[in-house]
């Protein structure tokens, strides 16, 4: 069988989903930029989230590209009897109770899973907020994984991925990056669109 897309070394989703995915953006007109960066597991953050449209559009945009992301999910919903669906469909169980807490369970996921992408919407809310929740950072730094900047644009109709890098540490600096690399990108609702910055930001001297 021809090769579908550009070769990368992450997971890879079904000729099925590829093709989807690519007629879903032929008939809403949409494009994809980007490509897969090199690595097998990463954190990919979805931005800006100001719609109900955005998972749709960037799960497609990943069909495109041949990736299969997973996402996180409160483990009442990997229950029967639809557990086995879930899990399907790219869901992984988090015990919002545990003690070692969602950052820890991921981590610990990262490092039993060969190839993993998990995708993440880092203000979990539609709604603008002052700050991004900071688990996705967390995620990446303590798994030593890449994070990689997924984005939707919804005024010039493309969604992709772009920057891509293990972060250092420094809050600071490492949030930088990825706001200079956001900028001018328009959700749905620019209106609703979160800063981009963390809580932890802020403590930094």
């Amino acid at each position: 069988m021809p090769q579908l897309f550009t070769p990368h070394d992450g997971p890879v989703s079904s000729p099925l989903a590829y093709f989807v995915g690519r007629l879903w953006l032929l008939f809403t007109g949409w494009k994809v930029e980007g490509q897969v960066p090199p690595g097998r597991k990463c954190i990919l953050i979805a931005a800006p989230h100001t719609s109900n449209w955005d998972f749709p559009f960037m799960l497609t945009a990943t069909y495109a590209l041949g990736f299969k992301i997973s996402w996180m999910g409160k483990d009442s919903l990997f229950k029967k009897p639809f557990g086995g669906i879930m899990r399907w469909l790219g869901g992984i169980s988090i015990d919002r109770s545990a003690p070692h807490g969602v950052v820890d369970q991921m981590v610990e996921k990262f490092n039993q899973i060969e190839k993993l992408a998990v995708v993440i919407s880092p203000s979990a809310t539609r709604k603008k907020i002052e700050y991004w929740k900071s688990g996705f950072y967390w995620i990446a730094l303590k798994a030593k994984i890449q994070l990689v900047c997924g984005f939707l644009d919804f005024e010039q109709k493309t969604a992709g991925m772009g920057l891509a890098f293990i972060p250092t540490g420094d809050i600071k600096s490492d949030m930088d990056r990825i706001r200079i690399f956001y900028a001018g990108i328009q959700g749905k609702f620019p209106e609703k669109t979160s800063l981009i910055r963390l809580k932890n930001e802020d403590r930094v001297e």
